[in-house]
């Protein structure tokens, strides 16, 4: 699943006439970048979830789509749900046989997304959170057991929701998880929710949310005109 239903506000005013997922990088949409790493990877059936100039993702999809996967999208017309309630939201249209990606919309990368997806069914995890270390104020607390907090530097914030096990380790989100299809079974929450609070609910439960280190893979966020200037540069 690509998490593509919000408006871009950071991006403007591109994201006022086209959304994010379809802004051209280097000769390809993003959703065409993030879609081709994640068939490789072996999906073979890929849920977009729409809501911002959702009409123009469904003429892509009708028109242009030819990747060999599967395209289907979660419609969203209402209001925004957030990650954790578009998620939700999707439910009836994720197969419940294996574990699947839930990929943000504004990231490309070069990760080994077959590697991170071998590595989390080989797990006792719920989910697994791609990981890196990175200079940034927003990160997830890990120790070894897993996720046990979050914090945000600039807006003066840190949560944990248990006592930290031995090592800890401040590390930066990269915006792909693998998840095991039972958490549709534990989600208490409703509406619109952010996936990362209810992995803490779920962690202090005893849930194990695991991360797997990405190291130095290229990773290219495009959610202002800047790094999106910077990720045409590099795949010019």
């Amino acid at each position: 699943m690509i998490l593509a239903a919000g408006v871009g506000s950071r991006l403007r005013p591109i994201t006022e006439h086209t959304p994010k997922v379809l802004v051209d990088v280097g000769g390809s949409t993003v959703l065409e970048h993030i879609a081709r790493r994640l068939i490789r990877a072996g999906a073979d059936r890929i849920i977009v979830n729409v809501h911002h100039l959702a009409e123009q993702i469904e003429r892509f999809a009708t028109e242009r789509w030819d990747l060999d996967a599967e395209l289907v999208l979660s419609r969203e017309p209402e209001r925004l749900l957030g990650t954790g309630g578009g998620l939700l939201h999707a439910a009836p249209l994720i197969r419940r046989d294996a574990p699947f990606f839930l990929h943000v919309g504004d990231v490309i990368s070069e990760m080994d997304l077959g590697a991170f997806y071998a590595a989390h069914a080989g797990s006792d995890a719920l989910a697994s959170l791609a990981v890196h270390e990175r200079d940034t104020s927003r990160c997830l607390l890990f120790d070894r057991r897993g996720l046990y907090g979050r914090d945000n530097r600039d807006a003066g914030w840190s949560r944990d929701v248990r006592r930290p096990d031995g090592e800890t380790l401040r590390l930066a989100f990269a915006g792909v998880h693998v998840v095991s299809p039972r958490i549709f079974d534990l989600f208490a929450e409703r509406g619109v929710f952010d996936i990362l609070d209810a992995y803490l609910r779920l962690t202090g439960e005893g849930e194990r949310i695991a991360p797997f280190d990405v190291g130095d893979a290229r990773w290219l966020e495009i959610g202002n005109p800047k790094r999106l200037e910077e990720a045409r540069q590099a795949l010019r």
